[in-house]
């Protein structure tokens, strides 16, 4: 279990996202220790894959409240009949309970939920905590976002009365381009994590992989780099399983305002084939259509080359050198 020890965490047990020692990271994890054990309400917004879940659980498991399991409820999946069948029960049956047992419910991407959807959820969200015998709090409510709600208030997609409900606290969790000092550590963590699960050893990383990791600007956050350490414990040969990564380094362009890239490839859909094809075409004729030369240019394999030629039309547009 997760501890808290003076002003700083305890990390033995603690999943990846929550480690790390960038100043973004200690203030975010500071903020955590203060709010853990209340029951104000947490709303917590970040990129896809930048951890919210970890949080949440995170959150519950320090609040006091976990002697009942979270309950997530997937607001993407919702309509207003089912939002009353998953969440109508869990905060109606403490109204008036004094002996109803204490639970967190975890509202994942409240951005999803239409307005009607808002407008139910405001009715049955309790205003002030509901509490037991001893003034114990019953109800710890967790939500998460992948985007600006004050933005989504403005535009008029989102319940302003609902948004001063949910966010007793807002978290704002770091994309990972925002904290790359951290990726060390996250890569020792992943690497024991998948390495014991796929019965395989730690690979060492040498100093061109560990450059192209810390230039990269990551659209997919953490779980995008859990992903990367599960291809190259996979492949076991860490410079071919980063060929993609080397490419989506070159076409992807990364808006770093943006909280809608959820993943890799919703950024590499993004991405315009034409900018990739300008690009193979450029170093091609700088190095006169030496595709070697190009592919050392690109920082790709050789083989990922000639395989993009083809995909981009580029093939028989002028031969050359090896």
């Amino acid at each position: 279990m997760a501890t808290l020890s003076g002003n700083t965490f305890d990390q033995s047990g603690v999943a990846g996202p929550v480690r790390g020692q960038a100043p973004i990271m200690r203030l975010v994890n500071a903020t955590l220790q203060e709010i853990a054990r209340t029951d104000i309400p947490v709303l917590l917004v970040g990129e896809s894959g930048t951890g919210k879940e970890v949080y949440a659980r995170l959150i519950h498991r320090l609040s006091g409240l976990d002697e009942a399991p979270l309950i997530k409820v997937r607001c993407a999946a919702l309509d207003v009949g089912q939002l009353l069948e998953d969440v109508r029960a869990e905060f109606l049956s403490l109204r008036g309970s004094r002996e109803a047992s204490p639970r967190t419910v975890f509202l994942d991407g409240l951005h999803d939920l239409d307005a009607s959807c808002q407008r139910s959820l405001l009715s049955l969200l309790p205003d002030g905590e509901p509490r037991g015998l001893g003034g114990k709090s019953l109800l710890r409510v967790i939500s998460s976002t992948s985007r600006s709600l004050e933005k989504e208030i403005d535009a008029g997609r989102f319940r302003r009365e609902l948004y001063f409900r949910i966010s007793g606290v807002v978290l704002r969790l770091p994309p990972l381009r925002d904290r790359k000092e951290d990726i060390p550590a996250l890569l020792e963590y992943f690497f024991q994590k998948h390495s014991n699960g796929l019965e395989k050893k730690t690979l060492e990383l040498n100093s061109d992989v560990g450059k192209l990791l810390d230039s990269y600007d990551w659209p997919g956050n953490i779980r995008e780099l859990e992903n990367v350490v599960k291809r190259i414990i996979a492949v076991g040969n860490p410079a071919l399983a980063l060929d993609d990564l080397r490419t989506a380094r070159l076409a992807v362009p990364v808006n770093d305002n943006s909280l809608h890239m959820s993943s890799l490839k919703v950024a590499s859909r993004a991405a315009s084939r034409h900018t990739e094809r300008e690009l193979i075409q450029k170093a091609l004729e700088r190095t006169h259509w030496n595709r070697k030369r190009a592919a050392h240019d690109l920082q790709i394999s050789y083989k990922s080359l000639l395989y993009k030629i083809k995909q981009t039309g580029l093939e028989g547009k002028k031969t050359g050198q090896e």
